[in-house]
């Protein structure tokens, strides 16, 4: 029996492990990842891109998954905040974030982490960001540099000046 032409197949490999749905193609990657598979990591704030709290890494891009269907997904790999390090070892940023008490209330804080994975590994590449002098020098990861490159990312509790410092610290282990 064939499926209905509004839903599909899809595999994906979120945090290490291989999942497979049969999901409405109008789902977000968002509501799949929460409300099928049980992944609390990503939160649904503002469901409109503008926040940031559902950043989720997809093969290593950073991307708001409230913005991205699920299908779009299919055969990558996610990774939510608890995907990144294992159950001793907090990956660097997290550790970063803990070390920097770069959170107050905390519902941000798996989108900034996830997000601040991704822009580390901009940086690495070379990708300049809009407030980089030279786009052709390796990027300097300037306080400003940070600020602009987690611009999509927000904190109501307003703790910027912890998560810049933490973000600081995980790029210089």
């Amino acid at each position: 029996m064939s499926q209905p032409l509004h839903t599909s197949h899809i595999d994906l490999t979120v945090d290490g492990d291989q999942r497979s749905l049969d999901i409405d193609n109008r789902l977000t990657l968002l509501d799949a990842l929460r409300e099928k598979l049980g992944a609390t990591a990503p939160k649904k704030g503002c469901d409109h891109g503008q926040c940031g709290s559902c950043t989720v890494l997809v093969d290593g891009r950073r991307v708001t998954s409230c913005l991205t269907f699920a299908v779009a997904a299919d055969g990558m790999r996610v990774t939510t905040a608890a995907g990144l390090g294992d159950a001793d070892t907090l990956h660097p940023v997290a550790q970063a974030f803990q070390d920097e008490d770069a959170f107050q209330c905390g519902y941000c804080t798996p989108g900034q982490i996830c997000s601040a994975v991704g822009m580390l590994d901009e940086v690495k590449s070379g990708a300049p960001s809009f407030v980089s002098d030279d786009l052709d020098a390796p990027p300097e990861l300037t306080a400003d540099e940070i600020r602009e490159r987690m611009s999509g990312n927000l904190c109501r509790c307003a703790a910027y000046p912890n998560i810049v410092a933490a973000i600081g610290r995980a790029a210089d282990r």
